[in-house]
């Protein structure tokens, strides 16, 4: 298909599935380049109109140290960094032949700052990781009214929920067991709600799979449970979430020094959904969280039109 692979009648238009170790299980897509010549509004209404969790477009960097600028877009608004559209973007300006690693990675710059992305492997084999923004604890304890009202008497687990900010801003809290939070049936408006008061995403929520220590088994070969529920931005459930993960690392990370998370683990989430992803957690030193895993280039194609 000559004539989509080039800009020759439009923008090029990639949907990438992210966090998969095969096509199908993560989280989708779009990337767009060759838009640079699209206002914000133009941006905003192609994302409408893709209406996936998150739509990019990859521009020409501003500060001459980045490999690329990204911009993110959700059907409704501009945010300043999310982790699936990172990963699924690098892979596509690497695929596409973009950009080029240098040491080992990239350098994206976007409405977060200048954030690293390591490189690892090459063609469907490649793992992309970025290093996540910093994280700190807004506030913690479970006892805040619209909190309490969408966990109710949930059984939680070791670490107290928690407001945390980071790239983005979630409450994260633990649940008891795997088993409890895969089968649990949220009150999404009360999570709006939340999220609304807080101005933030929503909430996230996290379940170790095992006892500290255990080993891995082919039936279950993660460590860490999640399900992320951003109602902030109009969605009620992501198969895959690159910023929430990252913010759940941290928090483990900061809580659990020395815990068996504590230097990084493999998430499963979205099984919930009909999804299967897998995205991986390295933690530096207890300080730098990266989030990464595979990803896979599932249609390529050129925008014909202006967005409407």
């Amino acid at each position: 298909m000559t004539e989509s692979n080039s800009n020759t009648s439009g923008p090029r238009y990639l949907q990438v599935d992210v966090f998969a170790e095969h096509a199908g299980g993560g989280n989708p897509l779009g990337v767009v380049f060759g838009a640079d010549a699209w206002s914000e509004a133009d941006m905003q209404r192609f994302a409408a109109w893709t209406n996936l969790v998150e739509t990019t477009f990859v521009l020409p960097p501003r500060d001459t140290r980045a490999s690329y600028r990204l911009r993110i877009f959700t059907p409704t608004r501009e945010i300043p960094f999310a982790g699936h559209p990172t990963i699924g973007s690098a892979h596509a300006a690497l695929e596409t032949g973009r950009v080029v690693p240098h040491d080992g990675g990239l350098l994206q710059e976007c409405g977060a700052g200048l954030l690293p992305i390591r490189v690892e492997g090459d063609g469907t084999a490649r793992r992309l990781y970025v290093q996540a923004p910093a994280a700190r604890v807004l506030r913690e304890g479970g006892d805040e009214p619209l909190l309490h009202a969408v966990l109710g008497d949930t059984r939680l687990g070791a670490l107290a929920p928690a407001f945390v900010e980071g790239g983005r801003r979630w409450w994260v809290a633990e649940f008891a067991d795997e088993a409890s939070l895969r089968g649990w049936k949220p009150d999404h408006a009360a999570i709006l709600a939340l999220a609304r008061a807080d101005d933030c995403l929503g909430l996230c929520c996290f379940a170790r799979a095992r006892e500290a220590g255990a080993g891995r088994d082919e039936s279950r070969p993660y460590d860490v449970v999640v399900r992320a529920f951003p109602a902030g931005v109009g969605i009620v459930e992501d198969p895959a979430s690159g910023a929430a993960n990252g913010l759940i690392a941290a928090y483990i990370a900061q809580r659990e020094p020395e815990g068996a998370l504590a230097r990084g683990y493999r998430v499963s989430q979205g099984r919930e959904m009909g999804h299967d992803a897998t995205i991986d957690i390295r933690i530096d030193g207890g300080a730098a969280v990266w989030v990464g895993g595979r990803s896979h280039t599932v249609i390529d194609g050129t925008i014909r039109t202006r967005p409407f």
